[in-house]
């Protein structure tokens, strides 16, 4: 993972005291200020998720493209991305509904030089074209929207790539076996306690994002990415309940 000075002392104490009325998580100010410590103490593989996002785009981003990359929180994608690009003519677009984290990232983008232009944009993924596009990045981001939203993002992804384009998709799994679900729910909350987190933050935020993070499984994505039209799917990092997959068209 990318860190910035400023992140490493910004520690995630969101849920640390007891919240009388627990409403659903939100990237807000205080979620945007600590993301990177607490993305870093949650998911766990993220570092080997973004830095494989670079060797993805290394891979297939092609001259005169454009890579996406959808709910870009603080950047951490968009940077292993621009850093791994070797052909001429490439834009970068990303895009998150969080002005507060648009801020952060554009400051991050802006630290590091690199002769790829970044634009990053305040808005709706569903609302905004995806066109020309060598590479789109889903990094933990398909979860958050309305189940009954996501194929129609898919579809338009898949229409906006180019041929032999690639889609990494970032998510956390449920599993339909109840036993295994629950093994690695447990093994899951058992990494954040070994990253510092308390019994309290664990319960806190699970309940927060319970009504904003509807989870599918790994079949029910690789159905779904198969029927939107893409000609290969396949998982090729899994952690726990956590795991990227790529989709090539």
């Amino acid at each position: 993972m990318i860190l910035f000075p400023s992140d490493l002392t910004m520690k995630d104490t969101i849920f640390s005291a007891p919240i009388e009325k627990l409403g659903d998580f939100t990237f807000d100010e205080s979620v945007a200020e600590v993301f990177p410590d607490m993305i870093q103490r949650s998911i766990p593989g993220y570092s080997n998720i973004i830095t494989a996002i670079g060797m993805l785009a290394e891979r297939f981003v092609t001259p005169n493209s454009n890579v996406y990359d959808l709910g870009c929180s603080r950047g951490a994608a968009t940077l292993s991305a621009r850093r791994h690009i070797q052909q001429p003519n490439v834009k970068i677009i990303g895009i998150d509904n969080s002005q507060p984290m648009v801020e952060r990232c554009r400051q991050h983008i802006a630290a590091y030089h690199s002769d790829i232009p970044v634009d990053i944009l305040c808005d709706d993924i569903r609302q905004v074209e995806i066109k020309n596009a060598s590479m789109v990045i889903l990094n933990f981001t398909l979860q958050f929207l309305p189940p009954e939203d996501r194929v129609a993002l898919l579809t338009k992804i898949y229409q906006g790539l180019n041929p032999n384009g690639v889609l990494v998709l970032s998510e956390k799994f449920r599993f339909e076996d109840t036993a295994i679900d629950e093994l690695l729910i447990d093994l899951h909350h058992q990494f954040k306690r070994a990253n510092g987190y308390s019994e309290l933050e664990v319960s806190q935020k699970r309940t927060a994002l319970e009504n904003v993070m509807r989870t599918d499984s790994i079949d029910s994505h690789k159905v779904r990415l198969k029927n939107v039209g893409f000609s290969h799917v396949e998982l090729w990092f899994q952690c726990f309940n956590f795991g990227s997959m790529v989709a090539i068209k």
